[in-house]
Formats: C-alpha cells, sequence, structure tokens
C-alpha cells in the first residue's frame, strides 16, 4: 500500500506518524520513538507483508511485471492508493488529507529529516487528496519511475493503469476489506 491506504489504515495519531515514516527509518531506530509510533511503524511493516502476500495483490502485480517486473508492487500500490481514496468522497477524502497533515507536524520532532522534506512536498502537493484524481496516480507513478534504478523513465505505466483499471479495481476490492479487517483486528485500541 501506498502513503493513504497506510495513512487511513492507522488508528490513532501515533500509529499515523509511525505508519507513515517507517519506510524512512532503521528497524534498529524504533526504540528512539515513543511506543505509540513504535507501534504505527509496526502496523506499516504488517500491512506491507499482508499486502506482499495477498493472492489478489499478486494478480494485479501481473499487470504491471511485463514491463516493470520487480518494481510490479510499487505500481500496484499506488494503483490501490486510487481505489482507496474512492472508497471516500471528495470532502472526506480532504478532511482526512488535511487531519494527517495536521497530525504529522504536531509531531514534527519525530520525523525523520529525510521524510520531512519529502512531506513537506506531499502537503503542498497534497498527495493524500490527489490520489483520487488519474493525473495524481500518474504523477506518483512516475515519481517511482523517477526513483527506480533500472526503469526507463519514460515507460507507459500510467497508460497500463488505465487499460487495466476495471481488472485492478476488481484486485482492489478483493484485498482492501481483508487488510481493513486485518489492521482493525490487530491494531484498533
Amino acid at each position: 500500500m501506498n502513503y493513504l491506504a497506510h495513512s487511513i489504515l492507522s488508528f490513532t495519531n501515533g500509529q499515523l506518524v509511525g505508519n507513515m515514516i517507517a519506510d524512512f527509518i532503521k528497524n534498529n531506530e524504533r526504540e528512539n520513538f515513543p511506543p505509540e509510533i513504535q507501534e504505527g511503524i509496526k502496523l506499516h511493516r504488517a500491512i506491507d507483508t499482508f499486502t506482499d502476500s495477498h493472492p489478489a495483490v499478486s494478480e494485479a502485480k501481473k499487470i504491471f511485471s511485463p514491463l516493470v517486473r520487480l518494481y510490479s508492487g510499487a505500481f500496484v500500490d499506488v494503483a490501490f492508493d486510487y481505489f482507496t481514496a474512492h472508497i471516500y468522497t471528495k470532502e472526506e477524502l480532504k478532511v482526512h488529507s488535511l487531519k494527517a497533515y495536521k497530525i504529522l507536524w504536531e509531531n514534527e520532532k519525530w520525523l525523520p529529516e529525510n521524510y520531512k522534506r519529502m512531506f513537506i512536498r506531499m502537503e503542498k502537493e497534497d498527495w493524500l487528496s490527489n490520489y483520487r484524481q488519474d493525473q495524481g496516480i500518474k504523477f506518483s507513478m512516475q515519481n517511482v519511475l523517477n526513483k527506480a534504478k533500472y526503469l526507463d523513465k519514460d515507460l507507459p505505466v500510467f497508460d497500463v493503469f488505465l487499460e487495466n483499471k476495471d481488472q485492478l479495481q476488481y484486485y482492489f476490492d478483493n484485498f482492501f476489506p481483508d487488510i481493513l479487517s486485518e489492521c482493525k483486528r490487530n491494531y484498533l485500541t
């Protein structure tokens, strides 16, 4: 899952902070954070593990893998944020996004510097709300391409997303209730 899903699958402020910064810290640094943020880091890793082993995600990866091979999971993550965004109305998503940004700034002292630099762009460009729009997903997919060492930056990944949107929606619909139940069962306090 990508940023939006990780934010939505957080049930407390500390979980949100930990869930959002988890990819920016090493596992042995986890003890440097308050317990609730540590729980968010743990939640993030549990979400990633569950996602990577889910059959619907494995099928969704097949859509992107002929073009991007091992990077297919990253593109499924971005695509699934598009569908996550559409669970909510535009207004509900905006309220969620603003609340998430506010909580993160309130916990600025816990944000790693490399995350903070990215987060400034995330808030300014309102990534969380923009996952609802095709152009927001196109932007995110291009970001993944730009960061990938071994991929051509001009690969038509967004076109693959558009051409397979219905099939990706089907896989998302078979996946998201499972991850939501898993997170609620193990992390809802």
